[in-house]
This record gives C-alpha cells, sequence and structure tokens, in this order.
C-alpha cells in the first residue's frame, strides 16, 4: 500500500479542520509496536528520557512514521513537501500519577503569534494499549485557534484519545491538551513528534472531490481555513458567501446580545454573507473588543470578508489599548489577503511595536500574497530594535515565498541576531527557501553550532540539507559525524 490510497478524505479532512484532530490508526503489526514499548522501557530504566534523542535510542519509531497511514495523513495537512522536526518527545504516564494540566505546546519563544494555518501539525502515538484507565493524552476539541481556554469546564469539549496499540491522533499543533490519571498497573508512553509543511498550499493535497464547505456549526473561520487547504490563499475581500437568510440588520444588533453564543453565531452568519454584509462593518469593528476570544475572531473573520472598506477598522485596531483586540484584527488582515496590503506596509512603519509585530505577522500568513513589496519592507525590519518584531518578521520571511533576492541576505543576517528565537526561525526559514538559499549556506556552517539554542543547529541542518550542494552536504556530513548516533550505548554500556 502506498501513501496516496491513505490520504484523507474530504469528511476526514473538515473533521481535523473543526476539531483540531483526527485519530488514525497504524498499518504496522502489532509485534512493531511491542517492540517499541519494550525498547523504551529499556531505555527509560536504563538513561532517561532521551528526549530530542529518541529517535537514536529507539530506531524501530521511524517505520511508525515511514508508515502510508502516517504519510498520507501529513501529505493531506502539510502537503508532499514535509519535514520532521527537531524537536520530538516521548511522554511518559506513570502508574498512578495525576495526569498532567491542560496547555497549548510552546514555540520555544516567547510571544510567537499562533497561525490558525496548519504549518505545523503533531503526531501522537501509542506504542501500548490504552484506555481510560491507563491514563490517556485528551484533547480540547475545536482550541486550537483559541489562545485561551473557556471560562468554565462546560463550555469546553474533553476528548480522550483512547484504542489498542498502533493508534495515533493527528494534532494541530496548537490544540489545547493534557495527560489524564494513569490508574492501571502498567506505564502509558505517548511518542509526540512534530512536523511542519515547507509550502504554501496551491491545491488540494489530500483525496478532493471538489467544493466549497459551510460546516454544519456555522463556523466561518474552519470554512476560510478549508479554502486555504485547497489552495484558494486569500480571496481578497470579494466574497460572496451563502449566509443564513438573515437580514445583515438584524445580525448586526445581534452582536450586542448578553448571550456570548448569540454574538458568536452572528459574527459567523455575517462572514459567510461576505460583501453583502458591508452595513455590519461598523458592529463587527466593535466587536473586535468582545470579552470572548471566539467573538473576536470571527468578527475579524468577517470583516476580512467585506473588501477595502473594511480594511481601515481592521488596521485601526492594531493600536488598540486592549492586547487582545491588536491579535483579533491581525489574523483578520491576514485573511483579508492583497487589499489589506497598503494599510499594512504603512503599519510596518508605525512607532508601536504591535503595529510593526502583528503587521509582519500578517503579511507573512499571506504568503505569496503579500508580494515582492511587502517582502522588501518586511526584510527590513531584520534591525528593529524590538526582538519580536524581528522574530515576526524573520517568520514571515520565510512564508512569504517570494523575493528570496532580499528575504535570504536578511534571514543570512538574522542568524547571527543575539536573541535565540530569532536564530531558531531564521534558519527554518530559510529551511523553506532551499536551493534559493545557496548564498546562505555559509552562515548556516556557522549556526550548525550554536551554543545557546540547540535548536538553531538542527534547522541549520535541515536547511543545508534541502539547500543540497556540495558545499552544503559536506558541511552536513562533518556535522552528523558528531551527532547522537548509537541507540545501544548506556550508563553500563559505553563501549
Amino acid at each position: 500500500m502506498t501513501a496516496s490510497q491513505y490520504l484523507l478524505s474530504d469528511q476526514q479532512m473538515k473533521q481535523y479542520l473543526a476539531a483540531g484532530c483526527l485519530p488514525l490508526k497504524s498499518s504496522l503489526p502489532a509485534e512493531v509496536h511491542q517492540r517499541i514499548y519494550q525498547r523504551t522501557d529499556e531505555v527509560f530504566a536504563q538513561s532517561g528520557n532521551p528526549g530530542n534523542n529518541l529517535l537514536p535510542f529507539v530506531p524501530e519509531i521511524k517505520k511508525v512514521f515511514d508508515d502510508p497511514v502516517v504519510v498520507g495523513a501529513l501529505t493531506s495537512v502539510l502537503g508532499p513537501d514535509y519535514v520532521m522536526h527537531s524537536h520530538r518527545h516521548p511522554h511518559i504516564n506513570p502508574i498512578g500519577s495525576d495526569g498532567g494540566g491542560w496547555h497549548k505546546d510552546s514555540y520555544w519563544g516567547f510571544r510567537k503569534v499562533r497561525s490558525h494555518r496548519t504549518r505545523w501539525a503533531m503526531i501522537f502515538y501509542y506504542p501500548q494499549d490504552t484506555s481510560l484507565e491507563n491514563g490517556p493524552t485528551a484533547v480540547m476539541s475545536g482550541t486550537h485557534c483559541f489562545e485561551k481556554r473557556a471560562a468554565s469546564e462546560a463550555e469546553e469539549h474533553h476528548l480522550p484519545l483512547v484504542g489498542e496499540a498502533g493508534s495515533m491522533a493527528l494534532v494541530h499543533f496548537d490544540l489545547w491538551h493534557r495527560a489524564m490519571p494513569n490508574q492501571a498497573d502498567y506505564t502509558r508512553y505517548m511518542m509526540k513528534f512534530q512536523f511542519t509543511r515547507m509550502q504554501e498550499p496551491s491545491a488540494p493535497t489530500w483525496n478532493a472531490q471538489g467544493g466549497t464547505w459551510q460546516p454544519e456549526d456555522g463556523s466561518f473561520m474552519s470554512a476560510r481555513h478549508w479554502d486555504w487547504h485547497c489552495g484558494g490563499g486569500i480571496v481578497g475581500g470579494d466574497t460572496v458567501g451563502e449566509g443564513n437568510g438573515r437580514a445583515v440588520d438584524a445580525l448586526a444588533a445581534e452582536l450586542a446580545d448578553e448571550d456570548p453564543v448569540v454574538r458568536l453565531r452572528a459574527s459567523s452568519a455575517l462572514g459567510f454573507k461576505g460583501a453583502e454584509a458591508t452595513a455590519a462593518i461598523e458592529a463587527l469593528a466593535g466587536a473586535l473588543r468582545d470579552e470572548k476570544e471566539p467573538v473576536r475572531l470571527n468578527a475579524a473573520y468577517a470583516l476580512s470578508a467585506m473588501g477595502a472598506t473594511a480594511i481601515a477598522p481592521l488596521r485601526e485596531a492594531l493600536d488598540d489599548e486592549m492586547e487582545e483586540a491588536q491579535l483579533a484584527a491581525a489574523h483578520g488582515l491576514a485573511q483579508a489577503g492583497w487589499v489589506a496590503v497598503p494599510a499594512l506596509l504603512e503599519a510596518l512603519q508605525s512607532d508601536g511595536e504591535p503595529a510593526r509585530g502583528y503587521a509582519a505577522f500578517a503579511l507573512g500568513d499571506m504568503g505569496s500574497t503579500a508580494g515582492d513589496d511587502a517582502v522588501q519592507a518586511v526584510a527590513r525590519l531584520a534591525q528593529d530594535p524590538s526582538e519580536w518584531v524581528r522574530r515576526s518578521a524573520v517568520e514571515a520571511l520565510g512564508t512569504m515565498e517570494s523575493s528570496p533576492q532580499d528575504a535570504v541576505p536578511a534571514l543570512s543576517t538574522l542568524l547571527a541576531d543575539e536573541d535565540g528565537q530569532t536564530r531558531y526561525e531564521a534558519a527554518y526559514a530559510l529551511a523553506r527557501f532551499g536551493a534559493q538559499a545557496a548564498d546562505a549556506v555559509p552562515a548556516l556552517i556557522a549556526a550548525l553550532n550554536d551554543d545557546d539554542n540547540r535548536y538553531v543547529g538542527a534547522h541549520s541542518a535541515t536547511a543545508l540539507r534541502r539547500i543540497g550542494t556540495p558545499e552544503a552536504n559536506g558541511a552536513l556530513l562533518d556535522y552528523l559525524s558528531a551527532a547522537q548516533w548509537c541507540s545501544m550505548t548506556t550508563k553500563e554500556s559505553t563501549f
């Protein structure tokens, strides 16, 4: 069986986009998972948690990620040109544990704007049977676009990930999750591996049958993410949706309702109406400051579908005193596409740090839609006095996918930035350019042995592999010759 036979269906893609999680089952025989469990147990007993060295210590795991089931799922959501991230982690849930707290995984940086689009994804893998009794990982379905948890448990949708050995889950990187208590008499392991997209989508990469999607729950945000994965990018504000048959003025009035569910539904419905709902722009602009994050974000997405007339209130919100409004506006401007580019280029020159940083994020989130002028403008932020702005700029340069003659020199310079997170992002951004980043090889070689941030070297290695010149390959082989390689080494056996 080949990976193409395991590409996700339209229904599976919709489930992933709505919930942020999709269960999978390995096609490998049971003895493979049994061996992985046994070997993992041995490694933990002999050396403790191997962390990023999990693959050298338990090389059988590579079979799991070469499984056509996994390759097909990752290809579907990340495209065929994805890479395994250098951070991987075996999570142990020992007998009698109380589990863990709800959290989102870190990007190993600070103030990173989490993208709603699938540029990062995770695979959670169980090498043993996992039931409610032995402490599975639980996810909070549908929370991958939200920075904060719901105010009450009643508003949260907890989904324990259970299944027999070889069960997995494809998980959006930003989904809230936790370990549940282990009340069984054996240890539960969960192997978490991260994967990242190297190219922006230009067409569906799953087994797509065509067509648009209006989710049953009325989520305009999910529908926009579907469009992006289909290769439609950002429509430029010319959307005219089906709406729900209700008058625009009635929906606009509901944005002031006491019930947040009513406000949420109204903002989504206005988004589906698109350019037909421009009369609601003022009400939606007010909703950018709503106390509920889902309402704020859906209002921003709705504004993004209404064309050039809705750009001004989104741009103004980048300077709002309320940080949450700034963030919502940034997502809206990113979704708006080319009609927002002039406003964002102006924001890059703002005296306000939030406006510059969020503008860089929004332009990067557009991908190639932003254009070469935007790349040049973002590249100039390589000298910005704010670490956060530089981080936002360097990540944007990696996703805009154009003008390498401007992006690559800026990224090469940022490989030597004083901020470790900026160097980390610069190396990974260069990896996305592949052969077009050949001029960065000397800077990448120098970054291989970064003493302060281990991921700078790891990402530089990824970039060199993708560049593939003789100079790049030679440096990469030298680097790997000193890397962790022996799976049999223990504190008792060092020879």
